[in-house]
Parts: C-alpha cells; sequence; structure tokens
C-alpha cells in the first residue's frame, strides 16, 4: 500500500476567537488513489498523528490505524482515497505551540491560539481545497477526531456525505472537563514548565507523565483494570514506599512513553480544543446545528464502558440528529476496554465501519 506524506501551507487564517494565524501548515498522510467522490476524510484523537497505516519510518509517529486502513479492510485503499491531516496544535509538524510565528521568528509558545474543534475542521477543509479535492464522501474521527469531524459536517454539508463519529458526542459534558483541567494543573504546576518558556526536549516532564497517568484512567474501565491487575505487585511490597501495584506500574510506563514523543503545551492546547466542542455553539442549539446535515448519513459508535465519553452521550448524539432530519444509526461497541476501545476491539469496529461505506441504507 503507497503512503504519501505532505504538507500544505494556508497564507492565512483567522480563528473563531480573531486571531490572524499567517503560512498555517497542515501536514498530511494519504493512501489510495483519487477518484471522483472517492474521499475519506480521517481526523485523528489527542495524541495521535496523520500516520494511519504503512510502515514505521524514522523521524515519523508510528501508525495507528492500521488494521483498518488498506487493501480490503474497512477503509479499503483499492475503493478510497484516504486522507490524514495533524491536527493543528499537535506537535507531529503541523502548526503548533513548537512552530515559529512568523510575526515574531521566535517559536508560539503559549502565545498561540486558543483553538476549537471547528477551527480546526475549517484548516482541514481548507486544506484539502489545496490539495484539489472539494467533495468528501465519508468523515471518519475518533475522541477528538470524532469532534473534529462532526463539525467537518456540520460546517460543510453540501460537501460531505456521510460522517461516522467514533466514541465522541456533539458536546463536551462538565466531567471530562474536570479530567482535563487536573491534567493541565499537573503540567502547569510542575516548576519545569515556566510559563511554558521552555527548551525543546525538557520543560514539565512530571506534570506531563501525571497528566497522562490521569488520563490513561479515564481511557480504560474498572473491569479492564480488574481484569488484568486487580491487586497485583508488580514490584517489592505495598507497606514499602518502593513497592508498586502493576496498576501503578502500567500508569507510569504510559507516562513516561507520553512524555518521550510529545509536547506539554501542545497537551494543553489539544484539551482546551476539546473542552471547546459544542456543535451547538453559534448555530441556535444542538437541534439546529444537526439540521444543517439533514438527508445526510451520520453512524455515531459509543463504548459500553466508556467512562470518558460515555454511550448515552453518544446515543443521544444520533438521537438528536435523528429527529432532525439525520438519518442516524447508532451503535456500540461491547467491550470492558473503555475509551481505548475504539483503538483496540478493530473487529467490531471494522464491521461497523464497513456496513456503513459500503451499504447504500444507514
Amino acid at each position: 500500500m503507497k503512503e504519501t506524506i505532505g504538507s500544505v501551507t494556508i497564507p492565512e487564517f483567522i480563528t473563531e476567537s480573531g486571531v490572524r494565524m499567517k503560512d498555517l501548515v497542515q501536514v498530511y498522510s494519504a493512501y489510495g488513489e483519487r477518484r471522483d467522490s472517492n474521499v475519506v476524510l480521517v481526523c485523528h484523537a489527542l495524541t495521535g498523528s496523520h500516520r494511519l497505516a504503512g510502515k514505521t519510518l524514522t523521524g515519523q509517529p508510528d501508525p495507528w490505524w492500521d488494521t483498518l486502513v488498506g487493501e480490503g479492510k474497512a477503509l479499503d485503499t483499492n475503493k478510497y482515497f484516504i486522507v490524514c491531516f495533524n491536527n493543528l496544535a499537535s506537535p507531529y509538524g503541523s502548526t503548533s505551540p513548537l512552530s515559529l510565528n512568523p510575526e515574531t521568528g521566535k517559536p508560539w509558545g503559549m502565545g498561540f491560539p486558543i483553538l476549537s474543534p471547528r477551527d480546526v475542521a475549517r484548516a482541514q477543509k481548507l486544506a484539502l481545497e489545496k490539495l484539489g479535492i472539494s467533495k468528501i464522501d465519508t468523515v471518519v474521527g475518533g475522541s477528538l477526531g470524532g469532534m473534529i469531524a462532526c463539525e467537518i459536517a456540520l460546517s460543510y454539508p453540501d460537501d460531505v456525505q456521510k460522517c461516522a463519529m467514533v466514541a465522541a458526542p456533539d458536546k463536551l459534558y462538565p466531567q471530562a472537563i474536570a479530567f482535563n483541567a487536573v491534567q493541565r494543573q499537573s503540567i502547569t504546576s510542575d516548576p519545569d514548565w515556566r510559563n511554558g518558556n521552555y527548551e525543546k526536549g525538557a520543560g514539565p516532564v512530571k506534570g506531563l507523565a501525571a497528566a497522562r497517568m490521569l488520563a490513561m484512567i479515564t481511557y480504560r474501565s474498572e473491569q479492564s483494570f480488574s481484569g488484568r491487575y486487580m491487586r497485583e505487585m508488580a514490584s517489592g511490597s505495598a507497606t514499602d514506599w518502593s513497592g508498586q501495584f502493576q496498576v501503578e506500574s502500567y500508569l507510569h510506563h504510559h507516562g513516561e512513553e507520553l512524555v518521550r514523543r510529545f509536547d506539554a503545551n501542545c497537551y494543553l492546547y489539544l484539551t482546551r480544543m476539546m473542552d471547546l466542542h459544542d456543535v451547538g455553539a453559534g448555530r441556535g442549539g444542538i437541534p439546529a446545528a444537526w439540521s444543517r446535515f439533514a438527508g445526510k448519513k451520520l453512524l455515531a459508535v459509543g463504548i459500553s464502558s466508556d467512562m470518558l465519553f460515555a454511550n448515552w452521550q453518544v446515543e443521544e448524539a444520533a438521537r438528536v440528529a435523528s429527529e432532525n432530519g439525520v438519518t442516524s444509526k447508532y451503535d456500540e461497541i461491547e467491550s470492558d476496554n473503555g475509551h481505548d476501545a475504539f483503538l483496540i476491539d478493530f473487529d467490531q469496529l471494522d464491521e461497523m465501519m464497513r456496513g456503513f461505506l459500503h451499504v447504500r441504507d444507514c
């Protein structure tokens, strides 16, 4: 399977908050051959990247949806031209707090504007147009990517036929905002954060690791932790501070792994981006927002054990969409893996995506 990695530049971009940005870079990967009306746009999650599939490449993030993208797979590269952009504010090449501000010649840092999922959606649509693509057959995304996918569909209903939002609601609920707030507090309380003015490769590594540890708790479920670890020790004794339960060791591992590949300021901006997700904002409310997509198709996929974006939140989005003219279907991944099931239980998601992409009726 051929993978093309490239970038496009948007000369000028004005955010929802009114900040004017110049020379906005959007890095992307593309798979398959482009034909009329066969474009599938995939939007990635919080710490994901533009690389959906392919080989591990030096200097590039690892692929994350290889099981679903390729010849004969749900996102079949024999049928579709699949594009994925690195989200703005992510550290994998698109414009972010790590990038140089063309106005100052210095890294944006915490001077970077706060972006919403709608900002990211608009930037990706403009980047597609730079590639000569105006129409999208299907936009797909999971978690934060599902929020961005939803915004692309509702912002450009004349150009999008179908939307699949996986493990994502149509607005962020207070508990998820609270989890994000604690993660950001972990980072900004680290003395090495220095108000965001830290050297590349240094910075608040303890704070970022702690933020990721909390996030990992929300990405899994009680059933998952109990089934894998229960109360087993990874090392030492629980009566000694050097001892670690297996679940502690798991969380520390993922905190350390993220520090090696991600940036703390980017993490701050991306979690705040998620907080701003509300498709009804500026559109007269959520029912009115969904009515913009009337006559089109929506697949909303929840996860039975998701504690971050509970299944009822996703099902509610599908119900409101249906009540406002969208041909909508709710489906659910039955899994103990929690929110991360959309990255683990590929067999169930593969079946759902095949049905949605290849069958005429939702």
